[in-house]
């Protein structure tokens, strides 16, 4: 009598071709094939005469173990075969419990099988080429309370996310919750999503798309998808997630380096923690940076923009009009990234050092920051002006503007202190066709005027939420 046996088989995700070797010769060696009767036409072509195949019925996973064992025990090579991988989802889980429940003598064996998550992310590029992990969205077996813990897990560690068993007839809301979940949990909007329906079959369907385009309704209970992390992109249809979260700054798309990885997860950070995530996107580009620059979250509640007033400047970099930044203090200019000024055509500039400033605040009885906003309205009547430290600084723009002597392409208003910090700001606001970005109150710093102008020169890269390429 032969030594009882139950082999345990991934028949892979439905095409000859994903069927491995090892599993087309388990099955040639069987004397009984269970399983679910759709699976037995691929199995067919490779069993050996007088090979018997019992259907057991969908979702008569225990039955069909039980009738395996039955068969064993009297001495009959039986394979067990499942889609995929029968060790995800599958029959190999349920055939070594019920071993153990059995205290059976019957060997097991498993041979792995291509999982329906790696044949989809095939399909789709390389979705798959950092940490990930596997969450089925079936409560038949696990009360919905612990999936979405795991949804949680998964969105806040930033894995990549396969996804198994998204909808059915009676499962339609799940997928609607998860995308709530990621995007809630700081996943980006733009995040590439792919899925691919009935893969390796012959109405295999594959969509590249993105987390806040996901449409719930194109899925059905055949489709798996995958949801990429903050380092996935997409690029000419295909979908990647790179090996290592820094990705070298001369690649193809571009790179991302050390420091704007940690920039770009900073950024999800904040936007994840605002009470009010339904901000233009101007205004939220420039408030993320000051979040980000001075981690007070009290900025949503002072940070005022002009509507537009960051997209408008941007408008004015892009095409050239506006060329030149002028500040109060050289702290100021020396926070503006260089690449950026650089790459745009830009300079900045401080006339705080000028030799000019000390005999002309000396002899006009004013500050040698008012001294230097009035030799820079002589020279750059429409450059930026940004100010981070000097309110009379900031009030004696608005007296040469109200002479008509200064016409700024914008104004941020961020000056710090007690004294007169508050009057100037509100001097500024009259301006109306001034785009203006104001630190309102007595907060303000070089540092909060140097990141507003950063938010302004790469206003391009709000859309992608990729702040610091030009760190």
């Amino acid at each position: 009598m032969k030594k009882p046996k139950i082999i345990v088989v991934g028949l892979g995700p439905g095409s000859k071709e994903d069927i491995t070797p090892a599993v087309v010769e388990a099955v040639g060696e069987a004397d009984v094939v269970v399983g679910y009767k759709y699976y037995f036409q691929f199995v067919e072509p490779y069993l050996r005469a007088g090979a018997e195949c019992i259907d057991t019925g969908m979702k008569r996973e225990r039955d069909r173990a039980e009738q395996a064992f039955q068969m064993a025990e009297q001495g009959r090579t039986v394979v067990v075969i499942s889609s995929g991988d029968a060790g995800i989802y599958g029959m190999t889980p349920l055939i070594y419990e019920m071993k153990r429940e059995r205290q059976s003598d019957v060997e097991v064996v498993s041979h792995p099988g291509v999982s329906a998550f790696q044949k989809a992310a095939s399909l789709l590029g390389a979705p798959i080429g950092h940490d990930f992990c596997v969450i089925s969205l079936s409560d038949l077996m696990t009360p919905w309370d612990m999936i979405e813990r795991r949804i949680r897990a998964a969105a806040m560690a930033d894995f990549v996310t396969a996804v198994y068993n998204p909808k059915s007839h009676g499962r339609y809301w799940q997928l609607y919750r998860l995308k709530e979940l990621f995007l809630k949990e700081g996943r980006s909007p733009q995040t590439p999503v792919g899925y691919v329906r009935q893969a390796g079959r012959d109405d295999e369907q594959v969509t590249l798309t993105t987390l806040g385009e996901l449409n719930p309704e194109d899925i059905d209970m055949f489709t798996v998808l995958i949801i990429g992390n903050s380092q996935s992109y997409a690029w000419n249809n295909t979908f990647i997630t790179p090996r290592g979260y820094y990705r070298d700054e001369n690649s193809e798309k571009g790179g991302i380096k050390p420091g704007q990885s940690i920039m770009i997860e900073s950024f999800r950070t904040i936007e994840s923690e605002l009470k009010n995530k339904n901000l233009p996107l101007g205004h939220k580009w420039a408030l993320l940076h000051a979040i980000h620059t001075t981690a007070d979250f009290d900025m949503e509640n002072i940070l005022y923009t002009d509507p537009q007033a960051v997209e408008r400047l941007y408008a004015k970099v892009a095409s050239g009009e506006l060329n030149t930044i002028v500040s109060d203090v050289t702290m100021v200019t020396s926070g503006v990234r260089k690449g950026a000024l650089a790459r745009l055509g830009i300079e900045a500039k401080c006339y705080l050092s000028d030799p000019r400033v000390p005999e002309m605040a000396k002899t006009m009885n004013i500050t040698r920051t008012q001294a230097g906003i009035r030799l820079a309205v002589e020279e750059h009547p429409d450059a930026l002006f940004a100010f981070g430290n000097a309110p009379t600084a900031l009030m004696e723009l608005c007296d040469l503007i109200r002479k008509g002597k200064a016409r700024p392409a914008g104004i941020i208003a961020a000056p710090v202190g007690f004294v007169h910090v508050r009057e100037s700001k509100h001097m500024v606001k009259p301006f109306a066709d001034i785009p203006k970005i104001i630190v309102e109150g007595r907060k303000g710093g070089s540092n909060l005027a140097a990141t507003l102008c950063n938010a302004i020169l790469c206003f391009d890269d709000a859309e992608q939420l990729k702040p610091g390429r030009d760190l």
